[in-house]
């Protein structure tokens, strides 16, 4: 591991710069996370790799290339994080310090303050840093004033701090195709600075520059003025998937490539046991060539003659039967193993009209991982919070599914006992966005409902004339 130490004691930073991206590279962490990939992208690597081997006369191994060598990959990997990551955050995250106001129309607006400051997409990098953080077992993210950048780890370098643990700085590189040059952003504490790798040599390309840069300008004379601010610390934050600091592919991957080859080798035996062999005694003058006309014959007519039956001459059909039954069983239990030690909801588990008892009881498993990610969430944002001088505390929407017809008779039986807009938002087939809309909709309706006073006027006349008559 490099540290940020070794940079400071190093008097060639360009050559410190290349062998640190390079030593990155071999690095088993960064090794995991790129087989992560390709695990994620139903790219199996155990099984695109595999190839049948047979012995030979002598001993010697060799590939079969005579049997069939079917690579079917699951898509464990990818539907179990993406269902963790939305689980806390397919809802996005708001914050302790929204407060409801009311507006001219009488309606109860949502106003939150610190994540009007983060910005719109933030709830959609904060989903992509999380899943790269589970995936890859640590993902960091950039805050550049306004917005969040993901840097994966296979496209960073941290720099840690030996004495106290703390990322001090950092090396993005990247390049779009193996011809091409490879871009260096090396960020520090005071700035970054912007270097082009070429033929083996670091050049820069724009010097060190600060991370808040304040432009004045006039339409008359563009930019007459910039000045340069940073943050009190460097504005990388490290996220991590758990409490490991590992990639959520240690202990699955062994589990996935045990289904994919059995399902695989199912595949194959089915393909290669697939036709009826013929086996013809007492043929000893047949040669190849015979053979093959016998075959085609049959392949043809479905019919064959055999010359020398006296001589006790036949053909005899086998089939052979695969093993079935045992091999499904296995997979049925390795997939339930891989559900129960990810802590994921497999959603065949959960019988139709299931009580939301039993629906909580098959969510505790994910629950108690979800409570693990969410706190490396919260460890994340609070230090984001922190470097932009904002005190709050987020707050998750967890997504899951329920029996909504149990949810909305027990809705309906407390609807005496509550107000029409918490009815409407403990409804589970409306939105938030629906409830606000809903609300207005009423208001305007039972305005227009209302008749105007006329107080005593001709109507009032009329009605004492009629009296009087």
């Amino acid at each position: 591991m490099i540290t940020f130490q070794d940079y400071e004691s190093t008097p060639d930073k360009y050559e410190f710069i290349l062998d640190a991206i390079a030593r990155h590279q071999v690095d088993d962490f960064t090794q995991t996370a790129l087989v992560a990939d390709l695990y994620d992208r139903q790219r199996n690597k155990t099984i695109n790799e595999y190839v049948q081997i047979i012995f030979n006369l002598f001993g010697q191994s060799m590939e079969d290339f005579t049997a069939t060598n079917n690579k079917i990959s699951s898509n464990f990997f990818h539907r179990l994080n993406k269902q963790r990551c939305t689980y806390s955050l397919g809802n996005g995250i708001s914050f302790a310090s929204a407060q409801r106001k009311k507006t001219s129309s009488g309606l109860y607006v949502t106003v939150d303050k610190t994540k009007e400051t983060l910005g719109n997409k933030f709830d959609t990098d904060l989903s992509k840093l999380c899943y790269k953080g589970l995936i890859h077992g640590v993902s960091f993210g950039f805050w550049d004033v306004n917005k969040l950048y993901v840097f994966p780890v296979t496209q960073f370098v941290p720099l840690w701090d030996e004495t106290t643990g703390k990322l001090r700085a950092g090396i993005r590189y990247w390049r779009l195709d193996s011809s091409k040059p490879m871009t260096v952003v090396f960020y520090e504490e005071d700035g970054y600075t912007k270097y082009r790798e070429e033929d083996g040599h670091l050049e820069e390309i724009q010097a060190k520059k600060a991370y808040r840069v304040t432009v004045q300008k006039t339409e008359a004379d563009g930019v007459i003025a910039e000045e340069g601010g940073n943050y009190s610390t460097l504005p990388i934050i490290p996220f991590w998937g758990s409490d490991l600091k590992q990639s959520t592919l240690v202990g699955m991957r062994e589990k996935i490539d045990s289904f994919d080859l059995i399902r695989s080798g199912f595949a194959n035996d089915l393909q290669d046991c697939s036709q009826i062999y013929w086996i013809i005694e007492n043929c000893g003058g047949m040669n190849d060539a015979d053979f093959a006309r016998f075959r085609d014959r049959l392949k043809l007519h479905h019919i064959a003659g055999i010359q020398n039956a006296s001589d006790g001459a036949r053909a005899v059909p086998y089939t052979q039967e695969i093993p079935f039954q045992a091999r499904k069983e296995y997979l049925d239990s390795i997939r339930a193993g891989i559900y129960e030690d990810f802590g994921g909801l497999d959603v065949h588990t959960v019988e139709a009209g299931a009580t939301n008892d039993h629906i909580d009881a098959a969510y505790q498993p994910m629950d108690e991982e979800a409570d693990d990610f969410e706190y490396q969430i919260i460890e994340f944002i609070q230090q984001l919070l922190e470097l932009m001088g904002i005190e709050d505390v987020p707050i998750f929407h967890r997504n899951r599914v329920s029996n909504q017809k149990e949810q909305v008779e027990m809705v309906m039986m407390e609807a005496n006992y509550l107000d029409e807009e918490t009815i409407l938002r403990k409804l589970p087939n409306i939105t938030p966005d629906e409830v606000e809309q809903i609300l207005l909709r009423k208001t305007e309706t039972a305005a227009s409902l209302i008749t105007p006073d006329t107080g005593d006027g001709a109507n009032g006349e009329e009605e004492e004339d009629q009296e009087e008559s």
